[in-house]
């Protein structure tokens, strides 16, 4: 595994491979970081020249995670 500094702050910049069958494994410290478990879904989706990976989460935990947000919007009069 190499460490080397990152760019964008304090944090590690991992390098991993990937294995004959496009496995990867995600280090310790971003799966720590992250709260990542054995078995977790995750999304991975092509970002640019990048593969990015973003923790799946069920619609049924979104309920209610815009509680409190301002929905009202100022509309043109022949809109209304």
């Amino acid at each position: 595994m190499l460490r080397f500094p990152c760019r964008s702050g304090n944090r590690d910049l991992e390098t991993v491979l990937a294995y004959r069958k496009f496995q990867i494994v995600v280090p310790h410290a971003i799966r720590q970081a992250l709260g990542i478990e054995p078995g977790q879904r995750l999304h991975a989706f092509r970002y640019g020249d990048r593969v990015e990976l973003v923790r799946f989460r069920p619609l049924a935990q979104a309920r209610g995670f815009l509680a409190g947000l301002d929905s009202r919007i100022d509309r043109e009069a022949d809109r209304v």
